[in-house]
C-alpha cells in the first residue's frame, strides 16, 4: 500500500469516516515506527483543532520493548531422571488409592447384603394356646344368633370354599383400587382335591 493510500485512511479513522477495509489496512500497518508517529502527530492536530487539554505523550510500548530487549533469557533448566520418576510415583499412588476406595466402596456394600441375610431373626415368643381361638368380647350365650350359631352353615360341607374365592376377589379388587403396592396383592389357591 502506497504512503499516501496509508495517510488517507488514517486521516478516515481519525474523522471516523473509515470502512472496515480502511480500518484493517490501519490496523496493520501499526507495526511500523513512521506509521505510529504519524498517527500521534494527527492525534495532536485533532486536540488543538477541537480545544481538548493535550496530555504528555508517552511511548509505554517502546519503553517495554526496550526493557525487554535488555533482559536476559534464562537459562532452561535441565530435567532430571528424578523429577520424570516423581511424577510416575504419583499417578501410581492416586492409583492406587482409586482402587483401594472402589473396592472398599463395593465390600461395604457386600457385607450390609451379607449381614442382612445372616443376622439372626429375634425369635417371637407366642404363648402356646390349647383349644379353640376366641374373639374378644365373645359370650357363650344360648341365644347368639349367626349362621355358626343355629347350625345353618356347620352341616353344610365346603361353605368356606363358595365364600373364599370371593373374599379374594373382592380384597384384589379393593387393593388395586387403593393403588398401593404390595408384595402379594392377589394369590389364588391351588386345589388339588379335584385332580
Amino acid at each position: 500500500m502506497s504512503r499516501e493510500a496509508l495517510q488517507e485512511s488514517l486521516s478516515a479513522v481519525m474523522d471516523n469516516e473509515a470502512d472496515e477495509l480502511e480500518l484493517r489496512r490501519v490496523l496493520n500497518a501499526f507495526d511500523d515506527v513512521e506509521t505510529r508517529e504519524t498517527w500521534a502527530r494527527y492525534q495532536i492536530a485533532r486536540a488543538v483543532m477541537h480545544k481538548d487539554l493535550l496530555l504528555p505523550r508517552l511511548d509505554i510500548a517502546a519503553a517495554v520493548s526496550a526493557a525487554l530487549a535488555d533482559e536476559a533469557v534464562p537459562a532452561k533448566a535441565s530435567r532430571g531422571p528424578w523429577r520424570s520418576l516423581g511424577r510416575l510415583a504419583v499417578a501410581a499412588s492416586v492409583t492406587i488409592a482409586v482402587l483401594a476406595g472402589v473396592r472398599l466402596y463395593n465390600q461395604d456394600e457386600i457385607a450390609g447384603v451379607e449381614l442382612a441375610q445372616h443376622s439372626n431373626q429375634p425369635s417371637l415368643s407366642t404363648p402356646q394356646v390349647k383349644g379353640p381361638a376366641v374373639l374378644a368380647g365373645y359370650n357363650e350365650s344360648s341365644d347368639a344368633t349367626g349362621p355358626m350359631a343355629n347350625g345353618v352353615l356347620q352341616g353344610q360341607p365346603g361353605w368356606h370354599d363358595q365364600r373364599l374365592p370371593g373374599y379374594l376377589r373382592q380384597h384384589a379388587q379393593q387393593a388395586a383400587l387403593k393403588g398401593t403396592e404390595s408384595a402379594l396383592p392377589y394369590a389364588r389357591a391351588a386345589s388339588l382335591e379335584n385332580r
